[in-house]
């Protein structure tokens, strides 16, 4: 993994100095501090697309794979556990966990900070999250900050340079912190391992599987018996988990493939409208590079965000402060606008 460049390096930084740098990347609401700090201190090349180097030392995840291994052989038993109340927890679940758990909770919330909760909507939100399968909450925002900050280029973890595959799964099977989980969590998330809620959920994220596993069996087998119990887990817990995944690397993978873009940012990132709709607002992907603390990814009118519907009701409710989002930066900008013109006058 790639230290702190120098401050010489920074200085010399060319998307620091290009002339070409995007405005709103310029303009953009300051980021949480640890991402601003990583982000303004990267050092690409402008103006060209490099191929990221491979990384120097590759370390299979054994957990990890076996992990994914086990989730899609169970999830190819749907077919004959197939059961309606088995279908109904799947979708139900795929949206708690998808949208609220990840897309709200892990992304917009603990990554990028976009908007403030209480504590204990913070901790549910994580718990959705964890139930995703997709890792704890301080593996997760550690490599999608480093993500933002080396966004397809050299030390990007899932850049589509190195191939769809790899961007859409396949980098999960390696980890190139060099057996330094703790150093590489302090790096990218110092203001995170700081919170002893988010901390346990990172270290019991395997036996809180296990429980929920457990419990939707249980419950399934005291209301229909064997077969319920085994069409629960495979549909409530398997291919559930197997489709939120796939959602979710969809936008590591097609997002910054295929699409458009209403914004000139330093990567690949693009809008791509079938991935915004199974990823629950993710897909607006262009959008959220270009100003990535904002809540609300839907930049146009047509642009649905589902995801920024719960962040919306949450706000409604008292439950949700200071989102940030699109109409509060550009009211931001007009104040700045208005700032500069009278100390220009």
């Amino acid at each position: 993994m790639r230290s702190h460049p120098s401050e010489n390096e920074s200085s010399t930084n060319p998307i620091m100095n290009s002339r070409k740098a995007h405005h709103a990347e310029m303009h953009a609401p300051a980021l949480s501090p640890s991402v601003e700090e990583f982000e303004s201190s990267v050092t690409v090349r402008s103006g060209t697309k490099t191929q990221p180097r491979i990384p120097e030392v590759y370390h299979i995840q054994w957990g990890a794979t076996a992990w994914l291994v086990a989730l899609h052989l169970g999830a190819l038993a749907a077919p004959w556990t197939f059961s309606w109340s088995g279908l109904f927890l799947c979708v139900l679940i795929h949206w708690i966990n998808g949208s609220l758990g990840i897309c709200l909770g892990y992304h917009r919330l603990l990554t990028h900070t976009g908007l403030e909760v209480p504590g204990w909507v913070k901790y549910t939100l994580t718990f959705f999250g964890v139930l995703a399968g997709e890792g704890g909450p301080i593996s997760w925002t550690a490599n999608h900050r480093k993500h933002h900050a080396y966004s397809d280029q050299p030390g990007d973890p899932h850049s589509p340079h190195e191939g769809p595959w790899w961007a859409h799964m396949f980098w999960l099977a390696f980890s190139t912190d060099n057996g330094d989980f703790d150093g590489f969590a302090k790096h990218w998330v110092p203001d995170l391992v700081k919170d002893k809620g988010l901390m346990f959920f990172e270290r019991f994220f395997l036996p809180i599987h296990i429980a929920f596993g457990a419990a939707l069996a249980g419950i399934g087998y005291l209301i229909g018996g064997q077969s319920l119990a085994i069409s629960w887990l495979v549909w409530g817990v398997c291919l559930r988990m197997v489709a939120v995944l796939h959602v979710t690397w969809f936008v590591n993978s097609a997002s910054h493939i295929w699409g458009y873009k209403n914004y000139e940012t330093r990567d690949d990132s693009r809008n791509l409208w079938w991935v915004a709709i199974v990823a629950y607002g993710e897909g607006w992907h262009n959008n959220h590079h270009a100003l990535p603390r904002l809540a609300q990814h839907g930049h146009k009118w047509w642009e649905f965000d589902i995801t920024f519907q719960a962040i919306r009701f949450l706000r409604a409710l008292g439950l949700a402060t200071n989102v940030i989002d699109l109409a509060s930066y550009q009211e931001k900008l007009r104040k700045r606008a208005e700032r500069s013109a009278s100390e220009a006058a």
